[in-house]
């Protein structure tokens, strides 16, 4: 039998899975890719925000403890596909969007504080905001094509 999502029941009636079904490889770098560079244009678009210099190092130096905080999310949902057989699906809004969400946000901010980064309350509504629209966002847009396909 191939790895085509029959095996767990979630074939469609001509045998493919639907986007989503079957987590592979593939599916998890191209959700953990999306993710870093949705992080990375958070932290750019914020410098340019404010006449903030220093180009892709600038960005890479205010997103680095959001991207450490996407790790932690990251960690977190292979923990959770590991537990209890389940397969948590990187590409699907809940449980993995949400999770690495909230852990982007917590983490980075934490790192922001201990560093003596700023967290302004203006900045952390801003940060909590654009990530949730975009690593829970693109996550949406994504179950929502995969639905219409069916």
């Amino acid at each position: 039998m191939s790895d085509n999502g029959a095996r767990t029941g979630t074939a469609t009636p001509d045998g493919k899975a639907p986007w989503g079904a079957v987590v592979t490889p593939a599916v998890v770098a191209v959700a953990a890719v999306t993710d870093a560079w949705l992080v990375i244009l958070f932290a750019a678009i914020g410098r340019q925000s404010h006449d903030e210099a220093n180009g892709v190092v600038g960005a890479l130096s205010t997103a680095w403890p959001f991207l450490v905080g996407l790790a932690v999310g990251w960690v977190v949902v292979y923990a959770l596909s590991r537990r209890g057989g389940r397969t948590v699906r990187p590409q699907r809004a809940w449980p993995a969007g949400v999770t690495v969400w909230v852990a982007t946000v917590l983490c980075g901010m934490l790192l922001r504080a201990v560093t003596g980064e700023g967290t302004a309350f203006a900045f952390v509504i801003v940060a909590t905001l654009f990530n949730l629209l975009t690593l829970v966002g693109w996550r949406l847009l994504a179950q929502l094509v995969a639905a219409r396909r069916r």
